[in-house]
């Protein structure tokens, strides 16, 4: 066993790092502040291969593994967290297409997803179907060369923005097997979007409703075979579970550093706060509990890499863990900086606000409960 980054790892960490340092950090509070969706630094990052980390490199990819994904991950969402996340979206899109799509499908869009000149949306939660992913009534019937695509999806990131929507819809009967896969491109007829929800977090990125009405989409835009969506949809969101773990661990990261010099500065009763041991005892707590969830995500990372046939498992334990563990972190940090930490200059706020999301999307964490148990159960 290795619980340490090799050379190379740690070379992407620190190129992470320092784009992180350089290009989100210093404009993440404004972005939030003015709900900025920063496209030209979702491309500056792809210039460095950060738009297809773990697609094929004979596709134009970066072909790292998932545990290199989900370093760079923890790092740009230490500098924000929002658009980090948006960026593991665009990152599942791309690979779903390089893992499923036919060759001429992936040359007509891998290259301009992995520029992110082509921004990419993922289509799966509907109004009526949440957490329950296997009754959605999004229907696509086929007529001829063509998919008719009619209904509705909610709560997507990129939405009126993205160029391309990953959409899961229903070719056949109930049930995960009438499910199929299909990219829409944004200039297709038909296709519609909702306002602009209003969030309480993740403002460096639009969310909206997409709406579908008579959309005609070429059947050769379909991932897979028909009746493939569902288990297609599912092994992206076990790599979706560890990428918006991860960016939970960089925010809370963040917020433990910030937190760590502030606690050296801030005195109270003639003495910095750092000197109590009540603060020592909860920044203790907090790095273990960090560096728990850190190992879970690795983990996790390092079985989907492996194949393992418990990954699936080993994801749902790490988001769960790691997205729990890491938003009570980032309260900490805001009740040990008091008032301060409740105040936009401290960022403490923002860092909580984008981060309490992650315990909700790719499969809330109750649904990631259900997934464990019934593991458990079935041995």
């Amino acid at each position: 066993m290795s619980f340490e980054p090799g050379e190379e790892q740690r070379a992407l960490q620190e190129m992470a790092r320092e784009f992180s340092r350089r290009e989100l950090a210093p404009h993440a509070a404004r972005w939030d502040e003015e709900h900025v969706f920063p496209v030209d630094t979702l491309r500056a990052a792809a210039a460095l291969g950060m738009a297809g980390i773990y697609v094929g490199e004979e596709v134009g990819g970066s072909g790292l593994g998932r545990l290199d994904a989900a370093i760079v991950f923890e790092e740009l969402a230490a500098g924000c967290t929002s658009t980090a996340a948006y960026l593991s979206i665009h990152n599942m899109v791309a690979w779903m297409v390089d893992a499923f799509a036919d060759a001429p499908l992936k040359d007509r869009f891998l290259p301009s997803l992995l520029s992110m000149e082509r921004l990419a949306s993922y289509c799966l939660t509907e109004p009526g179907s949440g957490s329950d992913a296997a009754s959605l009534r999004t229907r696509a019937r086929r007529e001829g060369e063509s998919y008719v695509l009619d209904g509705a999806k909610a709560f997507i990131s990129g939405a009126g923005v993205a160029d391309l929507y990953l959409v899961m819809c229903r070719t056949g009967g109930a049930g995960p097997s009438g499910i199929s896969s299909l990219l829409v491109e944004k200039d297709t007829a038909g296709l519609g979007f909702g306002a602009p929800e209003r969030k309480l977090g993740w403002h460096s990125q639009p969310t909206a409703m997409v709406n579908f009405d008579a959309c005609r989409v070429p059947a050769s835009n379909r991932l897979g075979a028909e009746g493939e969506g569902f288990r297609i949809a599912m092994r992206g969101l076990d790599g979706g579970r560890v990428n918006i773990a991860a960016c939970s661990l960089g925010a809370a990261r963040a917020c433990l550093e910030r937190t760590l010099a502030y606690v050296k500065e801030r005195h109270q009763f003639g003495r910095a706060l750092a000197d109590f041991q009540n603060t020592q005892f909860r920044l203790a707590d907090m790095a273990s509990e960090l560096e728990a969830a850190r190992l879970m995500v690795w983990r996790a990372a390092w079985k989907l890499d492996q194949g393992a046939a418990d990954a699936s498992i080993a994801c749902a334990m790490a988001k769960r863990l790691a997205t729990d563990l890491a938003f009570g972190i980032i309260d900490q940090a805001l009740q040990l900086h008091g008032g301060y930490g409740y105040i936009g200059d401290y960022e403490i706020e923002r860092f909580l606000r984008d981060a309490r999301v992650h315990r909700i999307l790719e499969g809330t964490n109750e649904i990631m409960r259900l997934i464990i148990a019934r593991r458990l159960l079935a041995d």
